[in-house]
């Protein structure tokens, strides 16, 4: 009798396993959000420039996304609308699919293939997939399979970008001779970077020329030249912050919207890199605040990050033809040469030519998609900045933020006054362009 009792115990117990392995798996916006900010952690980490971070951003959300527009009505697939982007291959075990769990898994899988630390991608998704096969093995491993094939699929696509035959290609050149050419700036003097991202094939718009600007004033260091003036604008709103009165709250805005993940640091003979995120990443941060204020579901999340991420891709692809074209100096050295060899801006130069701004190129792009999606008008309190020990800004609109982190790098002493008008506007048309082309949502 106790071997019976025994047998329907063990029974009972098996049985008990067995339901506990069918329990619906439940996947959340707030899923995507770590995965996002795992990635975004990662890339601090491994310290990617402004324009290679754009690219880690990009393709993950677009394969998440094309998951989930696959299984819900709401959104169309970018399959004909992006570049070269052809339709994800149907589910083989349908029934047993979990699309937001695949579109997860496609984005942890593919965001790994992008950056170099893999192990801190490994150990999130790791405990991800243990978590829900207890939950659901059929469905784990059915949602697994399809992820990871659409994340093939979209790898794939991505190989053909350019991006690995850049990695090859010449380093950029200077040009000492001709006093308008860019050249590296203190502390590391560091070879300007990415010349060649204009290669890069674009998510939406034609070309890398398409939103060409017309070109920065001709440098003249005669006092009655728009050059000279806009130097000098630079020189003085510089030399008046004393980070007090008045002029404390520019400096504030700079430091707020510096995301330069170059800044070097020197400790006598010793020199190294401070890590922040890039102006890409502070926008996907963005991105997140609203989602989560808007109680956006998981579709509408990766919609959002996926639009957006588009832009600010294709954004640094138009800035930076253009900073390789026009080739402009930086007013560090200008000011350092004619003016004042002891004038220090207030940011670290970055390292690459200053027209257009980077900064207003893809703030206005973003803050474009984001407008769009999310409203005019919507105000935001942005807290991206807090891990690095800068205070909430607070914004009415995502205009204001565009308008406040273009005009930050006239304050941070990195950028005349062309460089932000003219980019700001760049990035709005390439955003609108964006905008009006992708057909994204239903109805």
């Amino acid at each position: 009798m106790k071997i019976r009792f025994s047998l329907i115990a063990v029974l009972l117990l098996v049985l008990a396993s067995c339901q506990k392995k069918q329990e619906p798996v439940k996947i959340t916006s707030e899923d995507f959000h770590q995965s996002v900010d795992k990635v975004i952690e990662v890339m601090i980490h491994d310290i990617f420039s402004p324009p290679v971070a754009s690219r880690i951003f990009a393709y993950p959300n677009i394969a998440a996304y094309e998951i989930v527009a696959k299984n819900n009505e709401q959104y169309q697939s970018l399959a004909g609308q992006v570049t070269e982007l052809k339709a994800i291959p149907d589910p083989k075990n349908a029934e047993n699919v979990n699309y937001e769990m695949a579109a997860l898994v496609a984005h942890i899988d593919l965001s790994k293939r992008l950056i170099f630390s893999e192990e801190r991608i490994e150990s999130f998704r790791d405990s991800l997939y243990t978590l829900w096969a207890d939950k659901n093995e059929p469905v784990f491993n059915a949602s697994k399979e399809y992820g990871l094939e659409v994340a093939n699929f979209i790898a794939e696509w991505m190989n053909k970008d350019m991006y690995k035959e850049t990695r090859t290609m010449p380093k950029f050149t200077v040009n000492s001779e001709d006093p308008s050419r860019w050249q590296p700036t203190p502390p590391a003097y560091m070879n300007g970077i990415e010349p060649h991202w204009n290669k890069i094939r674009p998510f939406a718009i034609d070309s890398a020329g398409q939103f060409k600007p017309a070109p920065p004033p001709a440098f003249s260091m005669e006092e009655d030249s728009q050059f000279y003036k806009e130097v000098m604008e630079v020189f003085e709103v510089r030399k008046d912050m004393t980070g007090k009165g008045d002029k404390s709250d520019e400096i504030a805005i700079a430091q707020f919207w510096d995301c330069n993940p170059y800044v070097s640091v020197t400790r006598g003979h010793l020199m190294f890199a401070t890590k922040k995120i890039t102006p890409g990443a502070h926008w996907i941060g963005i991105t997140k605040i609203a989602s989560r204020k808007t109680d956006a579901d998981f579709a509408k999340t990766v919609y959002a990050y996926t639009k957006t991420s588009i832009a600010i891709a294709d954004a640094f692809i138009s800035c930076w033809d253009e900073k390789y074209r026009s080739n402009l100096i930086r007013p560090e050295t200008v000011i350092n040469e004619y003016i004042d060899d002891s004038w220090e801006p207030v940011l670290q130069t970055p390292p690459f030519p200053e027209y257009t701004s980077g900064h207003s190129v893809v703030s206005g792009a973003a803050s474009t998609a984001l407008t769009d999606i999310f409203g005019d008008g919507f105000a935001f309190d942005d807290d991206t900045e807090l891990p690095y020990g800068l205070p909430i800004r607070s914004f009415t609109s995502f205009s204001q933020a565009a308008d406040e982190a273009a005009i930050s790098r006239m304050y941070g002493g990195i950028h005349y006054r062309a460089a932000i008008e003219v980019g700001v506007k760049q990035g709005r048309d390439l955003g609108k362009f964006i905008v009006d082309k992708l057909d994204m949502t239903k109805g």
